[in-house]
């Protein structure tokens, strides 16, 4: 009997959501996703170093001062990984545009678009790169700018609501990462109710509904699920487009020989009763606001994605002074 991993491999592309090469090589993903959370970790690992060396001294190449070293290396610091990671997977790599930068559209291309000139620079072109951008109004127009003008392909992350899914498929953009996990954790903490079946669970639900509805209405945008709390949430969404799973969530899968059968299919979301519907900026505003924990959940994840950016920073810069 197969894994449960290579059960699964079977209905959906695996990616790896984590910043630890090691582990990208050990459970070989199609892809693989960071963010400034797992960079951060990774960063303080003795068998990174060289990287990270690596990185400060391109920053110290260019310029003397100080912030702008920080800038620069956190930059580098993202692609270095990022083209270390591309030489172990066969697909992409996600690379997050900074959380701060969230309800700034401008800014947000600039960032995207200086990722992707670092990873030219490093031999890598930009159809093996994912830009990450938080799905606020702004970063889902700037994703939109940079996928019609520029053919830069963008993940959308901390997405939690219908609205922002709709809004994500009508931008065009590659792919959305809808995050299981966190809606669990809110409906966890706000109802009371500790567990769910698989099928019940509000995260699984809602990736779902997502998945029925992009493939009902013919959007081409991958449904990457995201940020899972045990196995099975994973092999409820079975036949999803993409999942990116944590190491330790693909160490289960790897040593279960539990039965993984397809649960998401384009034919069945045919069936589907959802109707199609389009949102203007208005719209958008007023229907995920409408969501409490889709509000919550986006604004708790900026939060915490730009304290991380942050802590990324404090590293940086005593290494540079």
């Amino acid at each position: 009997m197969a894994s449960s991993l290579d059960q699964l491999k079977l209905y959906t592309v695996v990616v790896a959501d984590t910043g630890d090469i090691n582990a990208i090589g050990q459970y070989k993903p199609t892809d693989a996703t960071t963010n400034p959370s797992l960079l951060y970790a990774a960063a303080q690992q003795p068998q990174y170093s060289a990287l990270v060396e690596e990185a400060l001294a391109y920053a110290k190449s260019q310029s003397s001062n100080l912030d702008e070293q920080v800038t620069e290396a956190i930059d580098k610091l993202y692609v270095i990984f990022g083209a270390k990671i591309l030489s172990i997977v066969p697909g992409r790599v996600s690379t997050e545009v900074d959380a701060r930068l969230s309800f700034d559209k401008e800014a947000s291309i600039a960032k995207a678009r200086k990722f992707i000139d670092l990873y030219e620079k490093a031999g890598i072109g930009k159809e093996r790169v994912l830009v990450k951008l938080a799905s606020t109004w702004e970063g889902i127009q700037a994703a939109k700018t940079l996928e019609e003008k520029y053919g830069i392909h963008c993940n959308l992350t901390l997405l939690f609501s219908f609205a922002q899914a709709v809004a994500c498929a009508e931008a065009g953009v590659t792919l959305i990462s809808p995050f299981v996990g966190r809606i669990f954790d809110w409906y966890v903490k706000s109802t009371g109710q500790k567990s769910y079946a698989p099928q019940e669970d509000p995260g699984v639900k809602s990736v779902a509904k997502i998945y029925n509805y992009y493939k009902k209405f013919g959007y081409k945008t991958i449904v990457m699920g995201a940020s899972f709390r045990n196995t099975d949430q994973i092999t409820a969404l079975a036949g999803c487009d993409n999942l990116t799973i944590s190491p330790k969530l693909l160490e289960q899968l790897q040593s279960s020989k539990e039965q993984v059968t397809r649960q998401l299919s384009v034919e069945g979301a045919q069936t589907c009763d959802l109707e199609k519907i389009s949102l203007t900026e208005p719209d958008f505003r007023r229907e995920h606001n409408e969501d409490q924990m889709g509000v919550e959940k986006l604004s708790d994840g900026i939060r915490k994605f730009a304290a991380d950016t942050r802590k990324l920073e404090e590293l940086i810069r005593s290494k540079l002074q």
